[in-house]
């Protein structure tokens, strides 16, 4: 009986790789499945290893833009290694731009493939100061179990600032994002207004997410990756610009000063280099995805038999409505459209674990929620 029901997955593993709609990976997440214990929370410490990041390119800008100045200056021998003057002074503007320090960051987080972004690979591997800091479901007890290519690239959830999301979230963050800017970049230069140039940017995204990074690979079109890409624009823009968050403005993270690139300590000391972009936005059970027919319908079966009872009792007084609202709120970020995609569809915490036929836990698990606090910007705990 045990040999016939390892069979059966076998075949349905095998059935599985042989539909997959193209050969390639997806690289997706899971926080449907809560960790068995809670994370710590690293977003100090990713804050740090960005801040790393973002001072080693100001300093290799700077290293050139001394150089060129003094190639400028006379005070350099003209030698192999500077131009003509007007090449020069070209080099030097460029290396004072917004441009410049953007595309040195990116060659320190985001180079690479989405697979082996820097960021991306330094998140899976670096061994955090608190522990546990990641978490991986078994394959039996995956949303992707009858896609083994979705779950052999699947990204280990993490929590930063609170919020649980897929370490392939980092990547979207510090590449697409970057893909982001070079296109608002190019869309404003062209003429196009500040909103058209987002919108521009944001289409991108939602083709991307369609075909090669989303749908046409694993069956999944991820809003949270959406969310993820245009969070990344934001923190790219914010680079050598003040930004809107909300009803606050962030102040730039770098500035030029007596000629090089400086980190403006404010926007260090306020704790404001990444962590206002790490939002529930990322949880991809709290703004959910969208599936291909079959694998919604797998997805839905494993949330509520295996997920749903973790769900019910780590928030025993919340309600379908709570989660619902909170989903909705994660539709816009700060009233911004980064491209969300709705669906009728979606397998929400709501709709499958505190629907109406939903088993609701007793009363003697609700004094377990007095250990949890509502965040400011959620209708749900920070888990």
């Amino acid at each position: 009986m045990v040999f016939m029901k390892s069979a059966a997955i076998v075949r349905l593993i095998f059935l599985a790789v042989l539909l997959q709609p193209i050969a390639g990976f997806g690289f997706e997440t899971d926080q449907y499945n809560l960790p068995p214990v809670p994370l710590a929370d690293i977003g100090v410490e990713v804050s740090e290893y960005v801040e790393e990041n973002v001072r080693k390119a100001a300093l290799k800008l700077n290293a050139e833009i001394i150089y060129r100045q003094e190639c400028i200056d006379d005070v350099t021998p003209r030698n192999n290694k500077c131009s003509s003057r007007a090449a020069d002074l070209s080099r030097l503007n460029y290396l004072r731009s917004e441009a410049a320090i953007a595309r040195e960051v990116y060659r320190g987080l985001g180079a690479g493939i989405i697979a082996t972004t820097k960021s991306g690979t330094w998140m899976d591997s670096h061994t955090f100061r608190s522990q546990p800091a990641r978490y991986k479901s078994g394959f039996r007890n995956s949303i992707f179990l009858i896609v083994p290519t979705n779950y052999l690239t699947i990204s280990p959830t993490v929590n930063l600032y609170g919020t649980l999301l897929g370490t392939d979230k980092i990547a979207h963050v510090f590449q697409q994002g970057y893909t982001y800017y070079t296109i608002y970049n190019k869309a404003i230069a062209s003429g196009l207004t500040p909103d058209a140039a987002s919108k521009k940017a944001v289409s991108w995204g939602r083709l991307s997410e369609n075909t090669y990074y989303g749908t046409l690979v694993s069956g999944v079109f991820s809003n949270a990756d959406l969310y993820a890409n245009y969070a990344g624009l934001k923190f790219y823009q914010g680079l050598t610009q003040p930004i809107r968050i909300g009803e606050n403005t962030r102040s730039p993270t770098l500035l030029i000063k007596d000629g090089v690139w400086i980190l403006n300590e404010i926007s260090i000391q306020d704790n404001s280099l990444i962590k206002p972009f790490f939002t529930d936005h990322m949880n991809e059970a709290l703004n959910p995805s969208i599936f291909f027919p079959g694998l919604r319908s797998f997805v839905r079966k494993v949330v509520k038999k295996q997920n749903c009872p973790a769900w019910r009792k780590t928030y025993p007084k919340l309600t379908a409505a709570n989660f619902e609202a909170s989903s909705k709120d994660l539709e816009l970020w700060n009233g911004e459209d980064y491209g969300f995609k709705s669906s009728r569809k979606f397998v929400t915490i709501a709709n499958t674990c505190f629907g109406p036929d939903a088993y609701l836990p007793t009363s003697s698990l609700a004094s377990s929620v007095a250990s949890y606090t509502f965040r400011r910007d959620s209708r749900i705990p920070a888990l």
